[in-house]
């Protein structure tokens, strides 16, 4: 584990360590469950993540992604209940965004909030996983007590899917999906194909924005240790370090599938929200967004120069590049997309720079969303 030393109130620290000592206490028992229960392995790694919108923002929300990242569309459809675009860019996640324009949705209760009211359908919904047993792994996950939004799968041309239901703790669904066919191609049975979808710009530095890095879920003090357990029963990763910034009431945990490739991060308060003025840029944004995922990061290259070149293309940022090469990361924050309600953080490390993230860089992006 990585802190800082001062901060917060003799009882926060108090409060740290046994929230700690109770998450180190329980890891191993979700480890054990994983290999007894034949789960451990069955889940690979990220393949996609669904964001919806309102009707209304859907197209502005895929220009904005064509505009200020890496990613361009490679499919459209529609069926009666959704409207989607397919983004992608070489060794990323693929980003499924999508309206929806009938029937229930199952997220509506964890997207009420204080300043969601206006956009009650937005948000990060479900990261999938890749699956080659889909049979086995659902089998043995309901045996557990997971649940999930459908019966059984959901069979496509070129694939099945099944997702859980969302995460009391994260707001978030988990899906799995099991390719059958081509992958990558995900228009469902009787989709038709949607024409014209926004065009990406040829602006050269969206080159240097590559795949995801990572997305952060921001979720209470109190249930942290309950997500971050809750992922790993649903997936391979583990559990791998926290940053604590005692002065913001801010922890920033990180799981991995592996040093390569996606991380899901999830930030939480040390303590639980308490008043506005005390309780930290952390728990004031659940306080007035909810659980949900916080910013997506890009991988990016040049960043200084990318960094400046996103800004003479008009995109505003919570906080300067932080970080330097010497201390091997630069990364930003955006300010929240009006579409999407999501941050976008840009992120780079150099090559002798052997870690996730810095204790510096952290506390300064945590700072940074009291602009938000």
């Amino acid at each position: 584990m990585q802190g800082e030393p001062g901060g917060l109130k003799r009882g926060s620290d108090e409060f740290m360590e046994r929230q700690e000592q109770d998450l180190a206490a329980r890891i191993p028992a979700v480890l054990k469950e994983r290999r007894e229960h034949g789960l451990e392995g069955l889940v690979g790694g990220l393949d996609s993540v669904t964001i919806t919108t309102e009707q209304e923002h859907l197209e502005p929300a895929v220009a904005e992604l064509l505009r200020y990242t890496g990613l361009s569309v490679r499919a459209g459809f529609e069926d009666n209940t959704f409207r989607t675009f397919v983004l992608s860019t070489k060794g990323s996640a693929t980003l499924l965004v999508r309206s929806r324009k009938q029937g229930i949705n199952p997220f509506s209760g964890v997207n009420r909030a204080e300043k969601t009211q206006a956009m009650p359908h937005t948000r990060l919904e479900t990261f999938t996983y890749r699956v080659e047993e889909l049979d086995r792994y659902v089998e043995i996950q309901k045996e557990r007590g997971v649940r999930f939004l459908t019966p059984g799968m959901v069979e496509n041309p070129h694939f099945r899917f099944i997702q859980t239901v969302p995460s009391p703790y994260t707001g978030n669904s988990t899906g799995f999906i099991e390719w059958t066919g081509t992958e990558g191609t995900y228009t469902p049975a009787g989709a038709r194909v949607s024409s014209s979808p926004p065009k990406k710009p040829g602006s050269p530095h969206l080159s240097c924005i590559h795949e995801l890095d990572h997305t952060a879920t921001r979720v209470r003090a109190l249930e942290r240790n309950d997500a971050i357990l809750e992922f790993m029963n649903l997936t391979s990763y583990r559990f791998d370090f926290a940053v604590f910034v005692r002065s913001l009431n801010s922890i920033t945990s990180v799981a991995r599938l592996s040093q390569e490739g996606y991380a899901q991060v999830f930030t939480s308060g040390i303590e639980p929200y308490r008043d506005d003025r005390s309780s930290g840029p952390t728990e004031r944004f659940i306080r007035h967004f909810g659980t949900r995922v916080h910013h997506m990061a890009f991988q990016t290259g040049k960043i200084e120069e990318t960094y400046a070149a996103l800004q003479e293309d008009g995109m505003e940022f919570l906080v300067e590049l932080v970080g330097s090469p010497e201390e091997g990361l630069h990364q930003t924050f955006t300010m929240p997309s009006p579409h999407t309600l999501l941050v976008t953080e840009y992120i780079h490390r150099y090559q002798d720079f052997d870690g996730f993230f810095t204790r510096s860089n952290v506390e300064l992006l945590t700072r940074a969303t009291d602009r938000q």
